[in-house]
């Protein structure tokens, strides 16, 4: 099984930024962890602060692999391009939030990816991403 997990803008400052709502762990430590608890799947990670290259990376594997755990970030919220790449591929993704998007901001709570995502895992931390995992 091949499972990439593609994150969007600010996932690279994990463990530094607003360490109250998204942990003190960056996401490189803990994708480490995962790939040795998950060492009969081939995990692969992607990130971007940059939307077209989400897309890109959506469009590259979204025929080819088994699963794409996707956290698109504020892009979730703004993004219909991610959406319609969503849309557009064959391969499931799992929309993934490490906060409980419901309980914070307004705007947060819309999502242009869910339409099309085989399911949306949110607000249990990294351990989201786990869960993800674990629905493939």
């Amino acid at each position: 099984m091949k499972i990439i997990i593609i994150n969007g803008p600010n996932i690279n400052l994990l463990g530094k930024r607003e360490t109250e709502i998204y942990g003190n762990q960056s996401f490189d430590d803990y994708f480490n962890l995962l790939q040795k608890e998950y060492h009969s799947i081939e995990l692969e990670q992607f990130q971007s602060n940059i939307e077209g290259e989400l897309i890109d990376k959506i469009q590259e594997v979204g025929y080819t692999y088994d699963g794409i755990i996707l956290n698109a970030a504020a892009y979730t919220h703004t993004s219909i391009g991610i959406g319609d790449a969503v849309k557009a591929i064959t391969t499931p993704v799992v929309e993934v939030h490490i906060s409980n998007t419901f309980s914070r901001e307004e705007f947060r709570h819309t999502s242009y990816i869910s339409p099309n995502a085989k399911g949306v895992i949110l607000g249990f931390g990294l351990k989201s991403y786990k869960l993800a995992i674990q629905s493939f």
